[in-house]
């Protein structure tokens, strides 16, 4: 075949593969589409929206009706008086903020290596019992916080646990959804993939670091996002009684239910705790995207 004729036969199937791809539909149903994408996105950061607005508003606007959504006069007193509340505590905000970061970095750090270590084993090694072990993992998401909180007391207890740090961290480590989130990506993972490291002369910790984990990054960094907003805004007043071992979540709480007049600084509030977990998701989102696009890997 000629240089000229595999040229245009090229150019022919590009153009067969290009109309193939094109989609059916009209401009009107493109525009219909591209309305409903911008009201569900609306309607998804509307919340967000209103509450950055609310910390912004001054009092008497906050107590306005009807209410408005916008800030007519936007001021930063709202947020300068809750620091000066927090000012005032005897412990001090950087304490509260030390421990809620400290909490919420060892606690999904240790969760997310435990859970990838396990789905590992659950999902690319056969032994007695792989099976049940999965079912019993899958029923106990079933249960709420609230069912097993007396049992988890308990045994805190038993371990001298309560009023530590360790009493929010180490239950963290056990949630059994990142175990179930990172076994069910895994078995996506070719096991040919894992074999052809191992006759390279990898050993179990170097498959397990250099390459499951790469190539199931997705995974571990939905399961991050999950973990941060979960212990990021766990109060811990269940099991930790001192002051000074206190989240930041619950030093500020207890600042919005200080009644009417601390209404502004309850919405700076809001604000302030919902920052870090959406902070995290918008920085991680990309992430996922980029990674989900360049790693499908199939056997």
């Amino acid at each position: 075949m000629s240089k000229k004729k595999k040229e245009t036969v090229e150019k022919a199937y590009k153009k067969k593969l290009i109309k193939r791809r094109k989609p059916n539909r009209s401009i009107i149903g493109d525009i219909a589409l591209y309305i409903f994408l911008l009201m569900v996105a609306f309607v998804m950061a509307f919340p967000i929206i209103y509450a950055v607005n609310s910390a912004l508003k001054p009092l008497d606007e906050l107590f306005k009706f009807p209410p408005t959504i916008f800030a007519q006069h936007p001021t930063m007193d709202n947020f300068s008086d809750l620091f000066v509340t927090m000012g005032k505590s005897w412990v001090t905000f950087s304490r509260y903020l030390f421990n809620t970061v400290f909490i919420t970095g060892v606690g999904t750090f240790g969760h997310l290596i435990i859970a990838s270590m396990g789905a590992f084993v659950l999902a690319k090694y056969e032994f007695p019992g792989n099976q049940s072990f999965f079912k019993l993992v899958t029923v106990a998401m079933m249960f709420t916080g609230y069912v097993t909180q007396i049992p988890n007391y308990l045994i805190l207890n038993k371990l001298g646990w309560i009023d530590t740090y360790w009493a929010i961290i180490v239950p963290a480590f056990a949630s059994p959804m990142g175990l179930f989130l990172m076994k069910q990506f895994m078995e996506g993972l070719p096991t040919s993939l894992i074999e052809a490291a191992k006759i390279d002369g990898a050993n179990e910790w170097m498959v397990f670091s250099k390459i499951v984990m790469p190539n199931v990054k997705p995974a571990w960094m939905t399961l991050i996002i999950f973990s941060v907003q979960a212990l990021w805004n766990n109060k811990a007043s269940t099991y930790i009684y001192s002051e000074e071992r206190k989240t930041l979540v619950y030093a500020l709480q207890q600042i919005q239910a200080g009644g009417i007049a601390r209404t502004g600084q309850g919405a700076a509030v809001l604000v302030v705790v919902m920052i870090v977990p959406i902070l995290i998701f918008v920085f991680s989102e990309s992430q996922i995207l980029e990674t989900m696009a360049s790693s499908g890997l199939k056997d």
